[in-house]
């Protein structure tokens, strides 16, 4: 028996890339998990597969999460499925994109977040944990300056992870914890890819500065490692780069 046998995880954005890497190790190590997807199906579907065919439990739920009925659906499905809600996995994220407004990185890095978690309080259960999954430039970008490209994005994730924070009288109420999990750019992802296009030559600069960048694989690893790590409820956990930040932060 694995460590989150009987526990129950819902993973915004875990179609692919991170969340879905983060799915496959929590369902080796006993957890039933939600996988939530937008609009890739298929995609969401074959992870489901993967799981299942492996002996774990997971179910794809289609939920945008900016609406109302998105973070309900994953909550009900958590419930339904496998009895309640243990652990909540924040890592979708977004707001590079250019057909969905300028405000959608705010409506999804920040509001959305807060909606999950306001959704999935009553249903998590007392002793689990919430995991906020972000990156250093949008951590510590009051003040160290990122990219021009990212920085909508990167302002958007810190106000929702500063939300999150101001949310911690109800979480010590609720006997839940917040986690959060901050990363260097991680190679092969959306995010990464988007960026360098954005500005040629970003993803060597970073490899440069921070000596090395994680893949989707170990840093995925970093996040599932938080589920059960005995931390402090607000606890940082830096994963790759971060001397590089916290020099720049400390010399500001």
């Amino acid at each position: 028996m694995g460590a989150l046998e009987g526990k129950s995880v819902i993973i915004t954005g875990s179609s692919r890339g991170i969340g879905a890497a983060t799915a496959k190790l929590l369902a080796e190590d006993g957890a039933a998990v939600v996988i939530n997807y937008r609009q890739k199906a298929p995609r969401a579907n074959k992870i489901v597969k993967e799981i299942t065919e492996a002996g774990g439990r997971a179910v794809a739920v289609g939920a945008d999460l900016t609406t109302p009925e998105g973070s309900q659906a994953l909550v009900d499905a958590a419930v339904e499925n496998f009895g309640g809600l243990d652990i909540l996995i924040l890592n979708a994220s977004g707001g590079m994109e250019s057909d969905l407004g300028e405000d959608y990185a705010m409506r999804l890095n920040r509001d959305a977040q807060v909606a999950m978690v306001k959704t999935a309080l009553p249903a998590l259960k007392s002793g689990g944990r919430i995991v906020f999954v972000t990156s250093h430039q949008a951590h510590f970008i009051e003040k160290v300056a990122t990219m021009d490209a990212y920085e909508p994005v990167a302002r958007s994730k810190r106000a929702g992870e500063v939300a999150l924070r101001d949310m911690a009288p109800e979480f010590e109420k609720a006997g839940v914890k917040l986690v959060v999990v901050s990363g260097d750019m991680i190679e092969g992802t959306i995010t990464a890819t988007l960026l360098n296009r954005a500005e040629p030559g970003a993803i060597e600069e970073r490899r440069k500065a921070a000596g090395k960048l994680y893949s989707v694989e170990e840093f995925a690893a970093e996040v599932a490692k938080m589920v059960t790590a005995d931390v402090e409820s607000g606890h940082t956990e830096y994963v790759g780069g971060a001397e590089d930040f916290l020099k720049q932060h400390s010399a500001e």
